[in-house]
């Protein structure tokens, strides 16, 4: 099952029994090895299924492989792990910047203060989704593909254990949470 906690955004998160986390029992969780899509309930939309897809290859690159190795790779440009429009980005659960491949200026940097264009904690949101096991942010960004202007932008991210998580986004005025889990809520 989904649920959403509500703040001035919409997070969206699922549940995965990270060790060393208490759940916020506002959210029903989906089990660690079932994504969005395994529960048969959740149908995504191309772009935001490729997103979610992307995301759950890089956390399982993360699991595989050395982390030094894994950090290097995610904020190489020209690494495999920034496709198009789509990039991964890495934090530790303290909201530091560990992996960025577009803003490798942040990387040792704690970004929990800080606020985006719509005035919310977008990090501490996503770090707290992320603290839940996987879901949905909905936040407004900088978007390096047009100019820096501020953008909406719809978010996924996964813990890859108790320490670190890693996320993605697309942009677009018309990016929301999906609208079969938006059926879900209130939000």
């Amino acid at each position: 099952m989904i649920g959403l906690i509500l703040m001035s955004v919409c997070v969206l998160q699922s549940s995965a029994d990270l060790p060393n986390q208490t759940p916020n029992t506002s959210v029903q969780s989906l089990s660690e090895n079932k994504s969005l899509e395994d529960t048969g309930r959740i149908t995504l939309d191309e772009p935001v299924a490729e997103m979610v897809a992307f995301v759950e290859e890089a956390v399982t690159y993360a699991r595989d492989n050395k982390k030094e190795d894994v950090l290097a790779e995610f904020s190489n440009r020209n690494g495999s792990f920034f496709r198009g429009n789509l990039y991964i980005y890495a934090y530790d659960f303290d909201g530091i910047t560990i992996a960025h491949p577009l803003q490798t200026e942040l990387i040792g940097k704690s970004r929990l203060e800080e606020l985006d264009a719509g005035n919310e904690y977008f990090i501490r949101n996503l770090r707290d989704t992320a603290l839940n096991g996987s879901g949905f942010v909905v936040f407004h960004y900088v978007n390096p593909a047009h100019n820096n202007s501020v953008e909406k932008k719809l978010g996924f991210v996964k813990a890859v254990d108790n320490t670190w998580w890693l996320g993605s986004g697309i942009y677009g005025e018309n990016v929301t949470l999906p609208k079969e889990v938006l059926s879900h809520t209130t939000c």
